[in-house]
């Protein structure tokens, strides 16, 4: 469009420019006439359609110009010269404008539908985390909601039957016997107190204690603030740690902080090149070794890079191995140190990932990998995947730990942060 524009300005698509046109006519005109006054010149003859000037027009040029007599052929011709140069400036000033009106013209039609595309661009609905955890978490929904809502319907009453199918259904779900049993005694209680009869209320006080213990633990924020921040990620293998890190880096990456990933699981087979991957993906730095090296030197080589390169967050890999504790211990311990050391005023967490779909036994390696690391929050990934999603209210209960992210699908942006009343309503049915 403005190619053509430009060629109606330079005058591409005509034969001759504008300005060439007039030229050539004013030398034939000049050359027809042999005057040695103006009074003798009546009028240069010229195209009326590119030139649109009557005897009365030129009279008024001639007296502005101040010209009453010109004797002098020579001077006439001068005249006439000046005459028609202001003639053809004013003709291609008119082509110009008319021209650029004419480029508007199709350019408004065209704004405009760039402005409606842009707003409808805008009016199309943003990504919804709670709709997204709601679909992850059909199956546990499935495996608590549906089998509750079922069994409150099928009394007519609150009795001790109902509670100990309650219970059966909690612990199924893989709540855990102590937490189950907690939940079912508060249940009772309330029921007991509030005088409620019907079965159907017994929902709602389900969900509120199961809030309840949710929000009793610590913050459920990833704590990065201030920068720099440093995240050691520990867990077996398997449970989707490096993944996991992937994850935690686009979505550190998307709200604007500089994010860099360190290799320091050296021991598994391919978990470098998976997490190289992974940093390819996302658009970040991997700092690496060989495999079999020290993790800790791993991390010292991640640090200073870090600290060169001003990093915001350093997401840090790190040895899966169970199989040993006294190994494990030894390897975390290290690294431990070089943190402390290398990174003291840096802002930490240490996460464990668990793999939802294991249920008690995903409690009973938190409960291992607590006593050899400061444990500072969870992830819990595979949600999506199971019918036990109780687990969360477990493993928080035993272990006094927060959850602070869960895993509810295979996008970049199902890797959530963990919200009580959202996971609460989302397992529920709630709007």
């Amino acid at each position: 469009m403005f190619k053509k524009f430009f060629d109606k300005l330079t005058g591409k698509n005509k034969e001759e420019s504008v300005e060439k046109n007039h030229e050539e006519k004013v030398d034939e005109a000049v050359d027809g006439h042999e005057h040695s006054s103006l009074e003798e010149v009546d009028f240069i003859e010229m195209d009326p359609e590119d030139i649109e000037m009557d005897s009365q027009e030129m009279e008024k040029y001639f007296e502005d110009l101040e010209v009453d007599s010109v004797e002098d052929s020579t001077e006439a011709e001068e005249v006439e010269e000046e005459i028609v140069e202001e003639i053809v400036e004013e003709k291609i000033e008119e082509d110009i404008i008319e021209t650029v009106e004419e480029v508007i013209e199709e350019i408004e039609p065209i704004k405009v539908a760039e402005t409606v595309e842009e707003e409808v661009v805008e009016a199309k609905p943003k990504f919804n985390l709670f709709s997204r955890l709601k679909e992850g978490l059909l199956k546990t929904k499935s495996g608590i909601t549906d089998r509750v809502d079922h069994l409150l319907k099928s009394y007519k009453k609150i009795d001790e039957d109902l509670f100990e199918e309650l219970e059966e259904i909690l612990i199924t779900s893989d709540m855990g016997v102590q937490t189950t049993m907690e939940i079912v005694e508060d249940l009772k209680e309330r029921v007991r107190k509030e005088k409620i009869s019907d079965p159907l209320e017994v929902k709602q006080l389900l969900m509120d204690k199961i809030t309840e213990i949710l929000e009793e633990l610590p913050d459920s924020k990833i704590n990065i603030e201030p920068s720099p921040a440093i995240i050691l990620v520990v867990g077996v293998n398997g449970v989707g740690k490096t993944t996991s890190i992937g994850k935690m880096a686009y979505r550190f990456k998307s709200e604007g902080k500089k994010v860099l990933l360190a290799a320091g699981d050296t021991f598994r087979a391919a978990a470098i090149d998976q997490l190289k991957i992974w940093g390819d993906r996302v658009g970040v730095d991997v700092i690496r070794h060989q495999e079999e090296s020290d993790p800790a030197a791993v991390i010292y080589d991640a640090i200073q890079a870090a600290k060169a390169r001003n990093t915001d967050v350093l997401i840090c890999d790190t040895a899966g191995r169970l199989h040993n504790k006294k190994n494990l211990m030894n390897e975390l311990g290290k690294i431990f140190k070089v943190v402390d050391r290398e990174y003291e005023n840096a802002s930490k967490e240490v996460l464990l990932v668990l793999d939802a779909t294991t249920g008690q036994n995903a409690v009973q390696q938190a409960k291992t990998f607590k006593e050899v690391a400061n444990i500072s929050g969870l992830i819990l990934t595979k949600l999506d995947g199971t019918a036990k999603g109780g687990v969360i209210v477990g493993i928080s209960r035993e272990l006094n730990v927060p959850v602070k992210l869960i895993g509810v699908g295979e996008k970049m942006e199902d890797l959530q942060e963990f919200n009580p009343q959202s996971f609460v309503k989302a397992i529920f049915g709630e709007a």
